[in-house]
């Protein structure tokens, strides 16, 4: 919102010396944000004076231009020129070339002499042109930074303007104002008008304000106004999309009246583009009062206005010049023919006024806040009417902005008011709010005093009556003011009073966390595994969750059943028609984020995420959406609820290249399938979980490469392995690259709240191998669970660490080779001891695999 500081002036005293800086410092104590201040004359400086054409003389030339060479008078006649410098002519008449044409002997213009400098650091010199020296120059609208039309010089008769000669420019067209413009949120639209923030500046500096809406008297509303009807009898957001309008007509207005330049000036400053008279008024009431206005030509009308919910397949050309197609929903206004305006965003072409309209109907309503902001959004339509409408607008204030539009049609249009002043509607009830005198201070650790609460809400415009509760205690019963339409509940109230007060009264206390108070478990073991592999120099990465469906049906989910249909989430409105699903699987979106850093030079990578996945039951979604305005039935929620996917949490990770950088004397070793498999071990370790790795298979993974993670009751949480050859070829991904997948919740959820350490023995460990013979097709991880068992309570730890097939070993058949680890509590085993142990092992692998010992 920008504020021109002249306009300002006129409702509140804004000190003479006063800059846009001083007026945002003191806006931002009552809390409003710093944007940024406007000065015309930042960008211009310099003699430009008004001169009058003496003498206009054609001059073709050689390239088909016509050029014409003009004396203009910058001085008045009979008086000494008082400008100096180079190429200011002391006679007071100047010779400048210039190539428009829309001027002639006698009219006045705006001459920039030498020594000026207009927007884009554009100074003006005496410069040698068409065979002329040019001592100045004859300026455009464009050319003083006035506006973007260029329909050549600016004839100040044309504007309504009769300036003496030499007259100062910046001066005469008010462009020594200057505009602050600050941050007005969504809660507080009263502040997109001079009338809000010369209130909220007079609460800022403790001045008086002078409200503009009292300064106009608009009559009482009669019979033999333009007939208007409101007819949304069925509001579909609570509350009726119009339920108040105002209709003045003015007749007899002059269409080539121009809009005067303290006005168009004010207008510019403020962000608007001057357009018409008519159009102006329209906008300059709108900033000033902050309730928008639409002008119709009376004549195009057919009929009454009726203010109604569009019909199915209804259209309406806007302003802009768009056919747009109507929904239900919107809010319209129609005569006799139909639609001719989207009511408070913008209006229809059909009715536009003019430079041909002569008598305007005046349009002053209050509409439903939701229903604007759902038009403007579906229309994708911003509009300065739309931005006020939908936060709300005053009430109370309608017939006085018609009324101030009446009065500036007459005054600067030369208009006639009809009579006839249409009101029709009832004004929205005012919320009224129960404030106990102690609850501000409770809230914010002020203590307000009673006199202070009761102040600043007056200030506000509140109207404050003091009463008592049962238990004899202070209390306010509060009637909101009709252009604060955000207070509804004490503690808007509360935040008011603290603000007009001063922020800075509030305490700065840090609040002491209550005991049993921290991270929940399951936060603490999720941080615990997602540091656990940062620390092991993984590197963690935050991926789209959006996949396409092929991503989705080739990497499937770690826990779903084999043969199990591979259900989706498909989202109505994707960024990317190829990735319109939401994942079920970490790892595509994994892949590709390291698809993209090996393109781009990084070789040796490992990175992981953690994040949910989205897996739907048979219901997905719910049959019908309940209405806007109303809780739920229980019976409704729990729909909803049943439709909504399930989301457990996952974690993945992938390497591709090296474990390290190559070195001197080092070379750096291959990530492979035991590199995803030794970090899912290492997540299921972090959290105290056993996990057992079985033979897997999985489309996306290499077959005889591929690791099932399973938990002790036997249940698949995760795989792990190498990815297929043929998903990396096809893919753009590095050669062996590896991947693992858990399912981090069934994790966390096996993990034992307390881990209970156990003895450790002082006695000495001894270690004893062994080799066994088994089938080709034998998993190790099964011979290794059959060992431990056999080995029984002396086996402190057994690891795999050798697989030979070859020579010595039977063709089908492979040797696997373990180092089995014994340790007593409670004296140091006997070499005996340790080998009955081993060979109890090897008994039951026999046993159960066929094993032999080599």
């Amino acid at each position: 919102m920008r504020i021109p500081l002249s306009w300002l002036r006129e409702f509140v005293p804004v000190p003479a010396d006063a800059t846009a800086e001083d007026v945002m410092a003191d806006l931002v104590t009552v809390g409003f944000e710093e944007e940024e201040v406007h000065r015309p004359l930042d960008e211009m400086s310099g003699p430009i004076v008004v001169g009058q054409v003496l003498e206009m003389v054609p001059e073709p030339q050689s390239n088909g231009k016509t050029i014409n060479w003009c004396q203009v008078r910058v001085a008045p006649e009979g008086q000494p020129q008082t400008l100096t410098g180079e190429g200011i002519d002391p006679s007071g008449v100047q010779g400048i070339v210039c190539g428009a044409h829309n001027f002639s002997v006698g009219d006045k213009v705006i001459v920039t002499l030498p020594g000026a400098v207009l927007p884009g650091d554009f100074r003006i010199s005496p410069r040698k042109t068409y065979g002329h020296v040019s001592a100045g120059m004859i300026a455009s609208a464009r050319e003083l930074g006035l506006g973007e039309d260029h329909d050549g010089i600016i004839v100040l008769s044309r504007m309504g303007l009769d300036p003496e000669i030499g007259t100062d420019v910046l001066e005469l067209l008010h462009l020594r104002d200057e505009a602050a413009e600050i941050n007005v949120t969504a809660d507080r639209g009263y502040a997109f008008s001079i009338r809000g923030v010369a209130r909220e500046y007079a609460h800022a500096t403790g001045t008086e304000f002078t409200d503009p809406a009292s300064l106009v008297s608009p009559p009482e509303a009669n019979q033999d106004g333009h007939e208007v009807r409101l007819e949304d009898q069925a509001p579909i957001y609570g509350v009726p999309g119009c339920d108040r309008f105002v209709a003045r007509t003015v007749t007899g207005i002059d269409p080539n009246a121009p809009t005067p330049a303290w006005m168009s000036a004010r207008l510019r400053l403020a962000g608007m583009r001057s357009i018409s008279l008519p159009v102006d008024i329209s906008n300059y009431v709108m900033w000033e009062l902050g309730q928008p206005l639409h002008f119709y030509d009376r004549e195009k009308l057919h009929g009454p206005i009726v203010v109604r919910r569009a019909h199915e397949g209804e259209r309406l050309t806007t302003l802009d010049g768009k056919d747009r197609a109507l929904s239900t929903e919107d809010v319209l206004i129609t005569d006799d023919r139909g639609p001719i305006g989207l009511a408070g965003v913008m209006g229809g072409a059909e009715t536009e006024v003019t430079d041909a309209t002569t008598t305007v109907l005046i349009e002053s309503a209050h509409f439903d806040p939701v229903s604007m902001g759902r038009t403007r959004r579906r229309h994708k339509l911003p509009s300065e009417a739309s931005k006020r409408n939908e936060r709300g607008v005053d009430w109370e204030i309608a017939d006085e902005a018609a009324e101030r539009a009446v009065q500036l049609l007459v005054e600067l249009a030369g208009g006639t008011a009809e009579p006839g002043v249409t009101d029709v509607g009832t004004r929205p009830d005012p919320s009224v709010v129960q404030l106990p005198a102690g609850f501000p201070t409770a809230l914010t650790g002020v203590e307000y005093t009673e006199e202070q609460i009761e102040r600043v809400l007056t200030d506000l415009g509140a109207t404050v009556e003091r009463g008592q509760d049962a238990d004899g205690q202070t209390t306010y019963t509060v009637t909101a003011p009709s252009w604060r339409s955000d207070l509804e509940i004490r503690e808007d109230l509360v935040e008011e009073i603290a603000r007009l007060v001063g922020y800075d009264q509030i305490p700065s206390e840090v609040p002491v966390a209550p005991p049993g108070r921290g991270l929940t478990r399951e936060q603490s073991q999720r941080r615990r595994v997602l540091q656990g592999l940062a620390d092991a120099g993984l590197t963690e990465v935050l991926a789209y969750p959006f996949v396409s469906e092929a991503q989705n049906r080739l990497f499937g989910s770690v826990t779903a059943e084999e043969g199990a249909a591979q259900r989706m989430v498909h989202l109505a409105n994707p960024i990317s028609a190829e990735f319109g699903y939401l994942r079920t699987s970490l790892l595509p979106g994994l892949l590709e984020i390291l698809r993209r850093n090996h393109s781009r030079g990084f070789r040796d990578l490992a990175l992981y995420e953690s994040g949910l996945v989205f897996l739907p039951s048979e219901q997905l979604g719910s049959a019908s959406i309940p209405p806007l305005g109303a809780r739920p039935s229980e019976d409704v929620l729990a729909d909803l609820n049943a439709g909504i996917p399930h989301q457990p949490r996952r974690i993945a990770a992938v390497f591709a290249g090296h474990d390290s950088a190559p070195g001197a004397g080092h070379a750096p070793r291959s990530w492979d399938w035991q590199d995803a498999v030794g970090t899912a071990l290492d997540i299921a370790q972090i959290l105290g979980v056993p996990l057992t790795v079985a033979q897997g298979a999985h489309q996306a993974f290499h077959p005889g490469r591929t690791a099932e993670l399973r938990l002790a009751d036997g249940s698949a949480v995760g795989v792990a392995g190498e990815l297929l050859p043929k998903l990396l070829e096809t893919s753009d991904l590095p050669a062996r690259t590896v991947a693992l997948e858990l399912d981090l919740d069934a994790l966390m959820a096996a993990a034992a709240d307390v881990v209970v350490a156990g003895p450790i023995s002082t006695y000495p460990a001894t270690s004893q191998d062994v080799a066994l013979v088994v089938d080709t097709d034998t998993v190790a991880g099964d011979v290794l669970a059959t060992l431990r068992e056999g080995a029984g309570d002396l086996l402190e730890d057994i690891a795999l660490f050798d697989v030979y097939t070859g020579t010595g070993v039977p063709e089908g058949s492979k040797s696997l080779a373990f180092t089995l680890r014994f340790r007593a509590p409670d004296r140091t085993l006997t070499a005996d001891e340790a080998s009955e142990a081993r060979a109890a092992a090897t008994a039951l692998a026999a046993e159960r695999h066929g094993a032999v010992q080599r």
